[in-house]
């Protein structure tokens, strides 16, 4: 605990996968005090085509209220 979950398209390379997963463990340890053996980061590829279905409406749309950084707002 805690456990991030990142869902994008396909195409990124597995260096770039590693080094977000790296970055976004150590941001997890350093602004929530856990230590490493504390946080995993799990990257979910889908399709564009799915994207609405499985990522959009239950994720973002539905659970607006959850999201502490919304598609294409700043924060």
């Amino acid at each position: 605990m805690p456990h991030v979950i990142v869902k994008l398209w396909p195409g990124k390379s597995e260096e770039q996968k590693r080094r977000l997963a790296d970055a976004m463990s150590k941001d997890v340890m350093n602004i929530l005090n856990y230590g490493e053996e504390s946080v995993s980061v799990a990257i979910e590829e889908l399709s564009s085509k799915s994207w609405a279905e499985k990522v959009y409406k239950p994720d973002i749309l539905d659970n607006s209220d959850k999201l502490y950084k919304k598609p294409g707002y700043t924060m």
